[in-house]
C-alpha cells in the first residue's frame, strides 16, 4: 500500500532500514509527524496493526483534515479530486493556480498560525489539498510567514492526480478500528507514550546546510529548539518503555543529541543508514546521502541495513570526491 501524497521526506526508500526495527509485539502505535504515512500505510498493509490501537497525530491542520475527509467521505473526497483531474489535464498551470488561490481562500483566518485550525476542511479541502500535492513542485507543502500556501506548479507531463483504488485502499487502512487521527503537537501526542507503545517520529529534518533549510510545514517552522524538545520527548518515551524510532538527517548537531549520556541511558543508539536526497532545487544535488535512524530496539536489528551502509559508503564517497 502507498501512501496517496508526496511528503518532502516521504520515508518510502527508507522503508527497508526501519523494518528491522519493528517490535514483533506492541500494543499501540503512535506517529507524532504523520506526513504521508508512509510506516503506518507500511504496517497497516503486512496486518502489524491487525487488533492494535494507532495513534497517528500532526501539527499541519491541513494535512489531518485532508486524512479525516478521506476517511470519513471517501467517495465525494475521489469525485471532486477527479473533476479537478480533468480540469488539470485541460487548462494545466492556470488550473493550479486557480485552484491554489481557491484553496488559500478557504484555508484564510485559520491555519496561518501553529495553534490555528484550516478552514479548508471535508472532501473538497481535501480533494483540493490532494491536487495541490499532486501537482505542486515536487510535492511540497510550504506555508510563508503569513500562513499563505505558495508553492509553485510543478512541471509534469503526466501526473498521477486521482488513483481511485489507492486512495480506497489508504481509505480503508485509515478505517480500521483503533485509529485515530488528531491534531497535536509531538510532545502532547509523545507524553503519553510509554510501556507497549510503538513509536515512529520521522520530524523535518535538521538541515545539513544553512540552503537546505526546509521545515516550513507550518508558519512558525521546525526549529533547532524544537528539535531539542522532541530529544527530550523521545528519552521520556524510551524511558517509561516505549520503543522508539526516530529517522533524521546526519546533521552534526543531531547526532550529538542522540549520542548523549541521557540518551545513551534511555537505551537510544545512532545508526547511520544510505538514502537518497529527492527534494533540492537543483537535480545535481539530489542523491545518496547519510541519514540517521535512531532507536532503542535491539542494536542487531540494524545490521543488514549497516553492511548496506558499509558497503555503500566507498563508492558514495568517490562520487563526491568526483564532484569536487
Amino acid at each position: 500500500m502507498r501512501p496517496f501524497l508526496k511528503w518532502a521526506g516521504g520515508k518510502r526508500q527508507l522503508l527497508p532500514a526501519l523494518r528491522p526495527c519493528y517490535p514483533a509485539a506492541f500494543d499501540r502505535y503512535i506517529e507524532p509527524f504523520l506526513g504521508s504515512g508512509a510506516v503506518f500505510f507500511d504496517l497497516s498493509s503486512s496486518h502489524r496493526l491487525d487488533g492494535r490501537r494507532a495513534v497517528l497525530a500532526d501539527l499541519n491542520a491541513d494535512l489531518i483534515s485532508c486524512y479525516q475527509a478521506l476517511r470519513d467521505d471517501t467517495d465525494a473526497v475521489i469525485y471532486l479530486l477527479a473533476a479537478l483531474e480533468r480540469k488539470h489535464r485541460a487548462r494545466g498551470d492556470a488550473c493550479y493556480y486557480e485552484v491554489r488561490d481557491r484553496f488559500n481562500e478557504a484555508r484564510a483566518g485559520g491555519a496561518g498560525k501553529a495553534g490555528g485550525a484550516s478552514r479548508a476542511g471535508g472532501a473538497s479541502g481535501a480533494a483540493m489539498f490532494i491536487y495541490l500535492n499532486r501537482t505542486g513542485f515536487n510535492g511540497l507543502f510550504r506555508l510563508n510567514r503569513a500562513g499563505t500556501f505558495n508553492v509553485p506548479a510543478g512541471r509534469y507531463a503526466n501526473p498521477t492526480i486521482c488513483d481511485a483504488g489507492q486512495l480506497r485502499a489508504c481509505a480503508a487502512a485509515l478505517q480500521q478500528p483503533g485509529v485515530t487521527l488528531t491534531r497535536r503537537r509531538f510532545d502532547g501526542t509523545l507524553a503519553d507514550a510509554g510501556a507497549g507503545d510503538f513509536v515512529y517520529c520521522d520530524p523535518p529534518y535538521a538541515p545539513l546546510s544553512a540552503t537546505s533549510l526546509f521545515a516550513h510545514y507550518t508558519a512558525d517552522g521546525f526549529t533547532l529548539e524544537d528539535h531539542e524538545r522532541l530529544q527530550a520527548s523521545i528519552i521520556g518515551a524510551a524511558g517509561r518503555g516505549a520503543v522508539v524510532v526516530l529517522s533524521n538527517s546526519s546533521a552534526p548537531e543531531i547526532e550529538s543529541a542522540y549520542g548523549s549520556r541521557a540518551a545513551r541511558k534511555a537505551g537510544l543508539r545512532v545508526r547511520r543508514v544510505p538514502a537518497r536526497r529527492a527534494i533540492n532545487s537543483r537535480a545535481s544535488a539530489r542523491g545518496p546521502v547519510d541519514e540517521l535512524i535512531i532507536t532503542n530496539a535491539p542494536v542487531t536489528a540494524l545490521d543488514v541495513p549497516l553492511r548496506m551502509a558499509r558497503a555503500r559508503a566507498p563508492v558514495a564517497a568517490a562520487r563526491r570526491a568526483a564532484q569536487r
